[in-house]
């Protein structure tokens, strides 16, 4: 799996990132949304603390994990950009997600 981050959105994620949140994970966030399927690809910054269930996704920027059983939710390749303010993951095959504010990136992530 590999995410392109553009030089956009990986400004905007300089400005978020901190000493405690250094890590991109993508996430399947299911909340409030009913059962384990019904969910939205997105995006946290979270601390260096991989799990168990973590794998790698390459990156040039900076270490980007996934659960391995949310990856099937994503794509192989997929981009990362910034489109009027606020995140933007797609893949080749199209939109995973078009808004993904940048407030909710330092939320915390419930797995």
């Amino acid at each position: 799996m590999k995410l392109t981050i553009t030089e956009a959105a990986w400004e905007q994620l300089n400005l978020l990132m901190d000493e405690c949140h250094t890590t991109l994970r993508l996430y399947y966030d299911t909340e409030g949304l009913g059962c384990g399927v019904n969910g939205q690809p997105t995006i946290r910054l979270v601390d260096t603390n991989k799990r168990e269930a973590d794998q790698e996704v390459e990156n040039e920027h900076l270490p980007v994990i996934i659960d391995h059983q949310q990856a099937i939710f994503f794509r192989k390749e997929m981009k990362l950009d910034l489109v009027k303010g606020t995140f933007r993951l797609s893949s080749p095959e199209g939109i995973l997600n078009p808004i993904i504010p940048t407030g909710t990136v330092k939320n915390e992530v419930a797995l």
